[in-house]
């Protein structure tokens, strides 16, 4: 396998139906919005469900969702106190932090793709962790094209939870709020470093891995929140620059593509136009969505 030795550039465009793509957790669990009212859905949540889509895949994946895990550990200390390879370098006459975030990067996708701080506390100061690991894939948070609309239902949980005291008597009734965004086209945009990469031993493979999970983003993400057919990737757009610094900034190449409304008020993806501006000597890949 060989290391990225190109830079590259990428950007997504989605839509939300019906769901609530990410919620604030400090605002009720609305779904996100900036102060000029368009969604926004975290680059933390994106980056969760593309470690959830190579973790489908196969890929060993150091962040694990608790419900997700693929293993027996509960946190990410014990998966990394269980790996060897990783402890060689931990404590001891061979501890050496290079290698040991060496041995990480090696270990799990998701560390050598977005980086990871391993700080591990211990009674003896002396031999407690703290490295930090920068990776080459950045991912910015999406913003919707237009200030979206949200609707809230009140619901109502019926059911007893845990058996009465009194069999002869109901419990309350549990009252609370659910969230969606009626409609918003998203897009985000990223980046792969070939200096990182190089530092974290990321290679062509796992870019192309890296694509693969952003154009089928939201595959095996289904809740009640995001049912199954509410988020849809349409198309994935990827640069891939002829040297390692890149023909173009990437604020240029994302700048590049624009996505604007066709109607005063959209309510599909029909309803908007994109334009791709071309950048001299640089290609671009066009995926749509599944």
């Amino acid at each position: 396998m060989s290391i990225l030795d190109h830079k590259i550039d990428f950007a997504v465009v989605l839509a939300v139906h019906n769901a609530n793509p990410n919620g604030d957790p400090l605002n009720g669990n609305r779904p996100r919005q900036n102060y000029e009212g368009h969604g926004e859905i975290s680059d933390v949540c994106i980056k969760r469900k593309i470690r959830n889509r190579l973790q489908d895949m196969g890929e060993p994946i150091l962040v694990q969702s608790d419900e997700r895990r693929s293993d027996a550990f509960r946190s990410i200390k014990d998966r990394v106190d269980a790996n060897a390879e990783v402890q060689e370098f931990a404590k001891g006459k061979k501890q050496n932090n290079e290698l040991y975030a060496e041995a990480a990067c090696k270990a799990w996708m998701d560390v050598r793709s977005f980086g990871q701080v391993f700080a591990f506390g211990s009674s003896d100061a002396s031999s407690g962790v703290s490295i930090g690991v920068r990776g080459p894939v950045s991912i910015h948070t999406a913003v919707s094209i237009d200030p979206i609309d949200i609707s809230s239902m009140q619901i109502t949980k019926s059911v007893n939870a845990v058996t009465p005291k009194d069999p002869n008597k109901k419990s309350s009734d549990t009252m609370g709020m659910k969230h969606r965004v009626d409609f918003g086209l998203y897009v985000f945009y990223g980046s792969i470093n070939t200096q990182l990469a190089e530092k974290t031993g990321f290679t062509n493979e796992d870019a192309d891995k890296i694509k693969q999970a952003l154009v089928t983003l939201f595959e095996n993400d289904a809740s009640a929140a995001r049912p199954d057919g509410s988020m849809e990737v349409h198309k994935a757009y990827w640069w891939e620059h002829s040297s390692k610094l890149g023909q173009y900034s990437s604020a240029k190449v994302h700048r590049s593509l624009s996505v604007k409304s066709k109607v005063e008020e959209p309510k599909s993806f029909d309803d908007y136009s994109i334009e791709l501006t071309k950048l001299e000597g640089l290609k671009v890949e066009i995926v749509d969505g599944l």
